[in-house]
């Protein structure tokens, strides 16, 4: 018997961006076991919009929180491995095809994430982001993850993980407001097993926190959190700005 699949989509206030994310999901060459939208503290239309989407299943989370919407998620899924994406992301059609195949292989890693893709994004934002996946992010996860084993390189917005593994460390941090949340996860799951971070997973995305907020303040922002969860297993930032449009 194959390894079951829950694809998780935390949303608040995304009914702009999330049908063409479901759609996406909907699409996949490898469907998903199940989806499921966590519908979080959201003012606007997010509910109807899942709920209008056949073979979704939404469950409504009233504390606003993207960490609480992930636990939630957790605790509502049933299946083996939990790929949670973004829900301003969209994924090629054979991406969780080639997530599934990770953890189909002898020795399968406890978790699987890939990087970023943006469909609107300038042509310089592309490059640097392009340069930090092949040459920064891959030695930072030999050195931090297989070396010293204190942490890893995790996608926040595209990976997945053995439902098992999440039980082990006792599920999401809840205490993470916003910033650091993903390094949290990956530090948390180092001792339980492998986490495998793949070229080949990567998803759509888009580029509104850099076109928000700037280049260098965003790439900031994600280093200095990084690096204090890594070391102080505590972010820097206790705040965010809230970028959906």
């Amino acid at each position: 018997m194959g390894v079951t699949i829950t694809v998780i989509v935390c949303a608040h206030n995304e009914a702009r961006l999330l049908p063409a994310c479901l759609y996406s999901l909907r699409a996949q060459t490898r469907p998903p076991d199940e989806i499921l939208v966590v519908n979080n503290a959201s003012t606007d239309e997010t509910g109807a919009v899942a709920r209008a989407v056949p073979g979704v299943r939404v469950v409504d989370e009233p504390a606003k929180g993207l960490v609480v919407a992930r636990e939630t998620a957790r605790l509502q899924a049933r299946t083996d491995v939990l790929a949670y994406v973004d829900a301003d992301c969209r994924a090629p059609i054979t991406w969780l095809e080639r997530v599934e195949a990770r953890f189909a292989r002898p020795g399968a890693p406890i978790a699987v994430t890939g990087p970023y893709r943006f469909y609107d994004w300038d042509r310089s934002g592309r490059a640097l982001i392009r340069f930090y996946d092949v040459l920064v992010a891959p030695p930072t996860h030999a050195l931090i993850h297989h070396l010293l084993n204190i942490g890893a390189i995790l996608y926040g917005g595209n990976f997945a993980v053995q439902r098992t593994a999440l039980a082990r460390i006792g599920g999401f941090d809840r205490r993470i407001e916003f910033h650091g949340e993903d390094t949290n996860l990956g530090r948390r799951l180092t001792p339980v097993g492998r986490i495998d971070v793949c070229g080949d997973c990567w998803v759509w995305t888009s580029a509104r926190r850099y076109n928000a907020m700037g280049k260098r303040a965003v790439f900031s922002l994600y280093v200095r959190n990084f690096w204090s969860e890594i070391l102080h297993h505590r972010p820097a930032d206790d705040e965010h700005l809230d970028v959906r449009v």
